[in-house]
């Protein structure tokens, strides 16, 4: 299992998909050495890494019509249309708490990805290293318009999707050679031009840097989806991605739908688990092979 790491894209309430997949990986106790995630895949690794098997579900299918967590209306008010602030301090610490200890012990690397507003570019935030990864995970979580900028160690950050929404390249940047990727679209799927720069604009005046990148995530996002086909023809990638596309909405609330997006994700898992475990065994033999 050493150098092989663990992708986790956000989306959102896509991210529903995410946490079925990974509730499976819990039930095999299937824990990778190395994590990194984005946006709602970040939120997802907390769960994940504290060994808290329906967290994220619960979270998500108890709070999702909660205007305390999402409210869309809040978008006209200038206000943070997901409450991050209710999600990391009344639900983690009271409504559905978050075994803090549990995570601390965790031996597993795990890395945020964020985006710095002056810069334009990814940043990445690493547990062992941060002053406060859970400040990061708010600040990864922070979607452009919906939400305002978080600031950590003198940066001031925003969704890490923007600028990096499947960190695979950092991954592999960071030792791993081989990759197990969580996706939240379907294969195939190519993220359109982003048509509203003089929206983004006025959000952000102050921000040249983030409004340039905000109008070219879709030509970042497609290419890594390239260079991702690759790595699985390779078979240097194991990815999971919905089987079927996600008819969801990125801030949606109907919980029906919500339960139906996880079910796919613990069925896609537990469909592809012996796969990937041969896999997995295959690089395995492959290393302990040329080491001989």
């Amino acid at each position: 299992m050493k150098k092989l790491g663990l992708v986790l894209e956000g989306g959102g309430m896509r991210g529903v998909y995410t946490s079925g997949v990974l509730d499976y990986f819990m039930e095999k106790e299937l824990y990778f050495p190395y994590v990194i995630g984005v946006s709602a895949g970040a939120c997802n690794a907390l769960s994940y890494l504290s060994r808290q098997k329906g967290r994220s579900r619960d979270i998500n299918l108890t709070f999702a019509d909660d205007p305390r967590y999402i409210d869309v209306k809040n978008v006209f008010k200038r206000e943070n249309v997901f409450n991050l602030d209710f999600l990391f301090n009344d639900i983690s610490k009271k409504l559905i708490p978050f075994d803090y200890e549990r995570f601390e012990k965790a031996e597993e690397k795990f890395v945020v990805c964020c985006t710095d507003c002056n810069t334009g570019k990814p940043v990445y935030f690493d547990k062992d290293s941060c002053s406060d990864i859970f400040n990061a995970v708010m600040a990864s979580s922070s979607l452009p318009f919906v939400n305002f900028p978080v600031k950590l160690e003198g940066k001031t950050l925003l969704d890490g999707g923007i600028t990096d929404s499947i960190p695979i390249k950092k991954s592999i940047k960071d030792g791993n050679s081989r990759n197990v990727i969580i996706l939240t679209r379907q294969k195939g799927y190519r993220k359109k031009p982003f048509r509203f720069r003089r929206l983004a604009k006025r959000f952000y005046p102050e921000y040249d840097k983030l409004v340039d990148a905000i109008c070219n995530r879709y030509k970042g996002y497609n290419t890594t989806l390239d260079f991702i086909d690759r790595l699985e023809n390779d078979r240097r990638a194991f990815v999971i991605r919905p089987s079927k596309p996600l008819k969801v909405k990125r801030t949606e609330k109907d919980k029906e739908r919500l339960k139906e997006i996880y079910k796919l994700g613990y069925e896609d898992a537990e469909k592809l688990f012996d796969d990937m475990m041969n896999w997995i065994k295959e690089e395995n033999k492959r290393k302990n092979k040329a080491s001989n």
